[in-house]
């Protein structure tokens, strides 16, 4: 890895093969129709679904740099585990400090489809409500780990999306739990704990990368789940959320 390229995976490859294989099952799901009404629920089609999750996992690889941390001492070439996850420390050589970036996969997809979300079914109150809710637990429960930058125990963003969603609207719960566990975990985690990075040596700290990605791409899946969850309980009226 040269300093102008700062991409990698942001999981081990076994790790990162657990995500890919649950793409796989969404995608077989969608083919079988169990979960393509599920999805018209968040907003997409089957297609656009699939096409969403895949660039969040292709996207993953990419970092964007946005600013450096120069004559910073970088850990490089290590494997970091962390709450039952095995995170990449990339190799890198002439290193300038720690870059700050953001993940195209963790950061840039998931923040593009939630604003999508918001403007689609205008919800802003809500989804404003969503995003502190699951900001705020995500911001208490990040750790600063040292190589990684900041980390983040991979169920917290997904669960805590799709509870607050369903006690926010039944109605929109789906569109609510993409936004609130996607925009609530790169504020809460990421973004409220920049000032930490600079003395974890951390080659790249990646918005969305290294540390959250699992999580973020999760609530993509749970968005899902939460969908079909809702849409079988009945409504008592159309206006009722």
């Amino acid at each position: 890895m040269s300093p102008s390229q700062p991409h990698y995976l942001p999981l081990t490859l076994p790790f990162f093969s657990i995500l890919a294989a649950l793409f796989l099952l969404v995608v077989v799901l969608l083919e079988l129709g169990a979960l393509r009404f599920t999805y018209m629920r968040i907003g997409l089609s089957s297609r656009g679904a699939m096409l969403v999750l895949l660039a969040s996992l292709i996207g993953s690889y990419f970092n964007i740099p946005v600013a450096e941390l120069p004559d910073q001492q970088v850990m490089h070439g290590a494997q970091i585990s962390y709450f039952g996850m095995r995170y990449v420390v990339p190799v890198v050589v002439n290193w300038p400090g720690t870059i700050i970036a953001v993940n195209v996969g963790g950061a840039l997809i998931p923040t593009i489809m939630s604003l999508f979300l918001l403007v689609r079914y205008w919800l802003w109150t809500q989804g404003v409500l969503a995003v502190a809710c699951v900001g705020m637990l995500c911001h208490v429960l990040a750790h600063p780990v040292y190589g990684v930058g900041i980390a983040l125990p991979v169920f917290v963003p997904s669960v805590a999306a799709a509870i607050v969603a369903l006690l926010l609207s039944r109605r929109h719960a789906a569109p609510l739990a993409y936004i609130g566990g996607s925009l609530g975990t790169l504020l809460g985690a990421d973004l409220s704990n920049l000032g930490d990075v600079q003395d974890l040596g951390a080659p790249v700290a990646s918005i969305g990368g290294a540390g959250t990605f699992d999580g973020v791409f999760l609530v993509g899946v749970m968005a899902a789940f939460v969908a079909g969850f809702s849409s079988a309980r009945p409504r008592a009226s159309p206006r009722q959320s």
